[in-house]
Formats: structure tokens, C-alpha cells, sequence
């Protein structure tokens, strides 16, 4: 085989990695083997928010700093073992890759998908999300800290709404709440719910957060992006590696730790998420199991 190619047994599955010490993230040092060690370490948490969903793949074949492409349809050269969906997406049905076990999660590591990015629904309802998502952007002058003030003010408006939500950070420079629904719905209702959500805190603390997509809305201020409430787009999925300068993921994360909104101590390297697995366990298991509906606004 090539130099640095090992083949390998998965649970059954026959896999051949190669390059695996090819370094991804130049900035860390960190290898495309390190890459799958973390994902198959971190598989059993891992795996449990990926299972069933349409994945969208972020590849970046020759590391962070090199050119990345998106790919949603399921390669030709993809084993047949790996489970894929045909879901309509912008006009045409494209065939998505789901990630429901060990082997594809390795395999996705072994082409350098360094980020994850499934639906908030189940592939077989596409129209029905599971969760109902708010992105924390912070603009030019804002960064994590900032964007712990919103989540917690956040908290207390849908904590008002008799709502439970769960937060993570981005894993880059600002966070997601998520609120757990696994009840009949559609994006017809979370998506115009996030956007008046939104559009309260912002009359609130119009100095702080704006809900208004365009940029020269957001110097100063923290945008709560509620368009992420859509078939057609994704949010970054809890556990996966970004693509910054080091090998950051994005971490659920306590309401305490929110709280004391420090922001050097809300950034995860792989190696800190094993370890706060192997201690905490998965704090994002409500996410799966927490039943809510919306109220009627």
C-alpha cells in the first residue's frame, strides 16, 4: 500500500486509512490521524446526535489553511455499506450521507471531514426538526463573553415561555442554544418563533443584540441568527472539530460556566472534550430526549 496507508477492521467493516500523518491543522501540529482517533474515541456521545440526520461535509483534504468544498451527495467511491438518504434539498433530490455508525464516522474522518453539519430533522421527516436551534454570532468588538450575556438573557425569555434549551459553543467564536423539541412540528412554525424571539431581545437590549441579517447591523452587538430553522441549511453539530487554527470543537457546556462567562475557559481543544466526556458524560443529552412543544405566540 502506499506509504502511510493502514487498513483497518471497524466493526466488521474493512476500512484503508491513509496519510495519516498528514497535518490538517498546521498551527497545532495536528495530524489526520489524531483527527479519527478523536472521532472514534468520542463516537459513543458523538454518534447519538448524528444518527438518522441528512450530513452536510465540510472537507479540507489539505488541512485548515488550504481551499475546503462542502459536499452533501453521497460519493461514488463511498462504500456500500455506508447508509445514505435521498431527501429534496433546493429542487433536486440528493442523495445525504448518514453517519449511523463507527465505520462511516471513521470513513468521514479519513476524507478529512473535519466538520460535521447534520439537519435538525430526521432524514426520513425532513420537514419536522427535532430542535429548534439560535445562533450566537458576535459582530466586530463582541466575542464569546458577550455572546454568554445573550444566552443567559436568552434562557430566562424562553425559561418565561416554559421552554428548556441547552447551550454549546461554536467551537469557533460564538455559541448555539438549543431548545429540545421531539414533538410534531415544522419549520413553518420554529423558524417565524425563533425570528420573534429574537426580535423581543433585540428590542430589549436593542445597545447589545440585533436580529437583522445584515452586517452593518452588527459592530458592538451579538446577532441571534434564527434563519438556522431551515430544511435547507445546517448548524455545526455538537462534538465536531472546527476548522480554526487549532483543533476546536464545539462543546456543550454547563449554564454555570455560561454564567461566569469566561471566555479563554469556554474554548475546547480535542483533547479537553475527551476529557470532559470522560468526567461529565454528554451534556447535550437532553437535546435527544427532552420533549417541549412551542406555545402559540
Amino acid at each position: 500500500m502506499p506509504p502511510g496507508a493502514v487498513q483497518v477492521d471497524v466493526e466488521g467493516r474493512s476500512l484503508r486509512l491513509s496519510n495519516l500523518g498528514k497535518v490538517l491543522y498546521p498551527g497545532a501540529g495536528f495530524t489526520k490521524g489524531q483527527v479519527i482517533d478523536f472521532y472514534t474515541r468520542a463516537a459513543p456521545w458523538v454518534l447519538p446526535h448524528l444518527r438518522g440526520r441528512a450530513l452536510t461535509m465540510r472537507r479540507y483534504p489539505n488541512g485548515v489553511y488550504e481551499p475546503h468544498f462542502f459536499e452533501k451527495q453521497r460519493p461514488s467511491h463511498a462504500p456500500e455499506w455506508v447508509r445514505s438518504q435521498a431527501v429534496s434539498a433546493g429542487g433536486k433530490m440528493i442523495d445525504f450521507i448518514l453517519c449511523d455508525d463507527l465505520a462511516t464516522l471513521v470513513w468521514l474522518a479519513n476524507l478529512a471531514d473535519l466538520e460535521l453539519h447534520p439537519s435538525l430533522a430526521l432524514a426520513h421527516e425532513p420537514d419536522t426538526p427535532t430542535v429548534l436551534a439560535f445562533d450566537l454570532d458576535p459582530g466586530p468588538s463582541t466575542g464569546l463573553a458577550e455572546c454568554c450575556e445573550v444566552a443567559i438573557l436568552l434562557r430566562e425569555t424562553l425559561d418565561h415561555l416554559g421552554l428548556e434549551c441547552v447551550p454549546k459553543t461554536s467551537g469557533s467564536k460564538g455559541m448555539q442554544i438549543y431548545v429540545p423539541l421531539n414533538t410534531p412540528t415544522d419549520y413553518a412554525v420554529t423558524k417565524p418563533f425563533a425570528h420573534g424571539v429574537a426580535k423581543v431581545l433585540q428590542s430589549q437590549r436593542p445597545d447589545r443584540i440585533t436580529s437583522v441579517m445584515a452586517k452593518a447591523e452588527r459592530p458592538g452587538k451579538v446577532f441571534i441568527d434564527w434563519s438556522q430553522n431551515d430544511r435547507h441549511k445546517t448548524t455545526v453539530g455538537v462534538y465536531s472539530l472546527r476548522a480554526r487554527e487549532r483543533p476546536t470543537v464545539s462543546t456543550p457546556v454547563s449554564w454555570e460556566e455560561v454564567e461566569a462567562g469566561d471566555s479563554a475557559a469556554l474554548v475546547f481543544e480535542a483533547a479537553d472534550v475527551l476529557e470532559r466526556l470522560e468526567e461529565h458524560g454528554d451534556l447535550f443529552a437532553d437535546v435527544l430526549e427532552l420533549e417541549q412543544e412551542l406555545p402559540d405566540l
